[in-house]
């Protein structure tokens, strides 16, 4: 006789600035409060395994405490592929970009640093260093974003004040 009640679903993953995370078939992974922030979903349909960096700089040399491979673009693509190879064998794992705003637009009209527009150069290149294929992005602008991923279905929603939700 089978039983009839239900496996609970894991639990929700939130990543915060400079962590990373990965899953295996089911839960949501978010990120929550981007700004200039990147949020790296690496995503295997194949065999649905999944995982996401809050990106908090482009290199280790912008930063002026140490942090783990998750804080930095150029670190964390091979990080999350070398964890997410953890679970299964990855198949064709391709990237979603979210975030990388320019927070304080008028700053840069006086010689600031885009650092949103910087961890996405960044981010790109590590990810083509990788060979791996963006699928997505919502990314850029002068707005903050959150992002939730369903693991399960692959599913990327974007979700902010200004603009309202989106599925990327």
């Amino acid at each position: 006789m089978v039983d009839s009640m239900q496996v609970p679903a894991p639990p929700d993953i939130h990543v915060n600035v400079a962590e990373s995370a990965i899953r295996r078939h089911a839960g949501t992974m978010s990120a929550v409060g981007l700004g200039s922030c990147v949020a790296l979903i690496l995503y295997d349909r194949a065999t649905q395994v999944a995982g996401m960096a809050h990106i908090l700089l482009p290199h280790e040399a912008l930063s002026r405490s140490p942090g783990g491979p998750a804080k930095f673009s150029n670190t964390a693509v091979a990080h999350l592929l070398e964890q997410m190879a953890t679970l299964a064998d990855l198949q064709a794992p391709v990237a979603t970009l979210v975030g990388g705003a320019s927070m304080f637009a008028s700053l840069l009209r006086t010689g600031g640093i885009n650092m949103g527009e910087r961890n996405i150069a960044a981010t790109r290149q590590a990810l083509a260093g990788a060979g791996i294929a963006v699928a997505g992005e919502d990314v850029g602008g002068e707005y903050g974003r959150s992002v939730y991923f369903d693991v399960a279905t692959g599913v990327v929603r974007v979700v902010s004040i200004q603009h309202g939700e989106r599925v990327v």
